[in-house]
């Protein structure tokens, strides 16, 4: 894969997180729609029925309802051949039902990393791994 597909890779990445920093639900659903495939393969810890772009956006819905102002730092963003991993940092005020626990108030601040397949220059294929342990501790539904 040529230097230029990595870097238009790493581009739409961006565009997708920049969209999902934005907080309005409508902005981060005409973004999946524009740089996701529909039937996107997702493998990550969220519990849903939905597939494809729809999961992706079902995860941000539930995110915005339980920490409206969620914010997704990207640490780092490292493109190689049709991949892009990104290593963010999350933080949030817990403001909204989530996993079942009612809000809390406090700020949350955890890791993950994705890893993210294109195809065609759209998100194809994604690998996350959420730190979910310290979300849930840090919302006092697991003991420090």
């Amino acid at each position: 894969m040529s230097t230029a597909q990595e870097t238009s890779n790493k581009e739409t990445f961006r565009r997708f997180h920049d969209a999902m920093n934005t907080g309005d639900a409508e902005i981060i659903s005409k973004t999946i729609d524009e740089v996701v495939e529909p039937d996107m393969l997702f493998h990550a810890p969220v519990p849903m029925d939905a597939t494809g772009a729809q999961a992706i956006k079902h995860v941000w819905a539930v995110l915005l309802r339980a920490f409206p102002d969620i914010h997704v730092e990207v640490e780092d963003v490292i493109a190689e051949g049709d991949r892009v991993v990104s290593r963010n940092t999350v933080t949030g005020t817990h403001q909204g039902e989530y996993r079942g626990l009612p809000p809390t108030g406090r700020s949350i601040t955890y890791n993950e990393i994705f890893i993210v397949r294109f195809a065609g220059g759209r998100i194809a294929e994604i690998w996350g791994v959420v730190d979910v342990f310290s979300q849930m501790r840090q919302l006092g539904a697991i003991p420090a």
